[in-house]
């Protein structure tokens, strides 16, 4: 274990989210072009509506090179929120391609002493939660990001997140799972709809990666992301995964993985490579999310991948979960406690406690 996991453990929570409260809108990796303002717009007027005050920073409604701005101005401006106490959560409008480029421009020893504040997302986004956790001992959200929240109707999955950000500490909330998701060709443009919610079309059917139908309960501290990007951080200062386990022991720690683009190929690299660094060391399980990469490359599927590179693995495996880019997706506590429930016929549930409060 490295002296800055176990300096950073157990992960802190920030307060919960109360009406009132300064919500800031920054891009640390895409921004949001003018096609899709209106689509922003009306994401940000759902917060207000939920009594949230709204800062836009500048990194925001401009996009150029898949980013919203060089990387020092988005490294800037994100840590000027995350300083400044008068923010209670920053809510980038998505993720994107490009955040790795700030995590040698963030000051995580600084943030390890400054009370910690909601990060709320996904994909790109969990670039920086996983550092956020490993380095500066913050808990975050991961789950929808804020652009659908500008849906004139939010589906139950995805409003899960506003009771889980506004719980107080200590208390209990269960997810269960969708009771369908999007499936291929579903999806909408935000362009021409920006009013569009998700179109769910397809019955959620949890599983097992050995394919039993046997009930299964995991517990552990969460932590994980999106592989496309985190896997480009094992070996790093920032992905020191193994030493967050050990750091957990006996509480156990549940990783959770979703593919955004990879198609088998890839993934098998990708998966390869995280073994190769021991970040299925010792888990308590392994959640993966349904794939929205290309399901076969050739002749070779992403299930084959899963049961080549992951099937003789000493603890339990599922898939098809709802976490990641085929939505509706649960919304994770990065470094919370939780219990997962598969129910053995397809569906089960989620339920995370929430941590106390650490002001540091």
């Amino acid at each position: 274990m490295t002296a800055t996991t176990a300096s950073r453990f157990p992960p802190r929570c920030p307060k919960p989210l109360a009406a009132g409260d300064l919500i800031a809108i920054t891009a640390p990796s895409s921004g949001v072009p003018p096609s899709r303002h209106a689509r922003l717009d009306r994401a940000l007027e759902a917060l207000r509506q939920r009594g949230y005050r709204v800062l836009e920073g500048t990194c925001l409604r401009a996009e150029h090179q898949q980013a919203s701005a060089p990387a020092a101005q988005r490294a800037a401006e994100l840590m000027r929120f995350l300083h400044d106490p008068e923010v209670a959560a920053v809510m980038p409008p998505w993720g994107g391609e490009r955040a790795i480029e700030l995590l040698p421009l963030l000051d995580f020893e600084a943030l390890a002493v400054l009370p910690p504040k909601w990060i709320v997302g996904f994909s790109d986004l969990s670039t920086l939660q996983l550092p956020l956790l490993l380095r500066a001992g913050w808990s975050s959200l991961h789950g929808p990001n804020l652009m659908e929240h500008g849906a004139a109707e939010v589906d139950a999955t995805t409003a899960g997140v506003w009771p889980l950000l506004a719980a107080a500490p200590g208390e209990t909330l269960q997810q269960p799972a969708s009771r369908a998701f999007r499936g291929a060709g579903q999806q909408v443009d935000w362009g021409v709809d920006p009013a569009a919610g998700f179109r769910l079309s397809e019955p959620t059917q949890w599983a097992r990666l050995d394919g039993a139908a046997a009930p299964l309960t995991l517990q552990g501290r969460l932590i994980g992301g999106c592989l496309d990007t985190i896997a480009r951080l094992a070996g790093t200062p920032y992905g020191d995964l193994p030493g967050f386990v050990r750091a957990c022991g006996s509480e156990g720690t549940l990783l959770f993985l979703e593919n955004c683009e990879m198609a088998p190929c890839e993934l098998l690299r990708a998966l390869s490579s995280l073994r190769l660094h021991g970040w299925f060391d010792g888990l308590a399980g392994l959640l993966l999310g349904r794939s929205a990469g290309p399901a076969t490359q050739g002749d070779l599927g992403t299930r084959q991948v899963l049961l080549d590179v992951l099937g003789d693995l000493p603890l339990p495996v599922l898939v098809d979960l709802d976490i990641g880019h085929v939505p509706p997706q649960l919304s994770l506590l990065q470094g919370g406690l939780a219990r997962l429930h598969f129910d053995g016929a397809g569906g089960g549930w989620v339920e995370q406690r929430k941590p106390g409060v650490d002001a540091a």
